[in-house]
């Protein structure tokens, strides 16, 4: 059973992880909610799974796939591709970073 205590700055840290900008009333909302719902999460892993396949799906349906097949006729030269890029070097597009801090 976990027996941490979801405060708003644990809610904080992990919308900060998210990129949420969260008010403080949302911190507080999330926080309760976090602390509500542990509990069912510990009932879940309580659970004996021994024995039993795991399941990805259980609404029966099958995944349509087709083969991975190049059409040369639908492709662009990399020079084609690059005509429109702002900004390129060495045949490459150049795009902003767009991660500003490790998490």
């Amino acid at each position: 059973m976990t027996n941490t205590t979801y405060d708003t700055n644990f809610v904080r840290h992990i919308g900060t992880l998210a990129k949420l900008d969260l008010t403080d009333e949302q911190a507080a909302q999330l926080a309760g909610e976090f602390q509500d719902s542990m509990p069912v999460v510990d009932a879940l892993l309580k659970i004996d799974t021994t024995g039993l396949a795991p399941t990805y799906q259980v609404n029966s349906l099958s995944n349509v796939t087709h083969p991975d097949v190049v059409d040369e006729a639908h492709m662009f030269s990399q020079k084609q591709a690059l005509a429109n890029a702002p900004r390129q070097h060495d045949g490459y597009f150049v795009v902003e970073r767009v991660i500003d801090h490790e998490a």
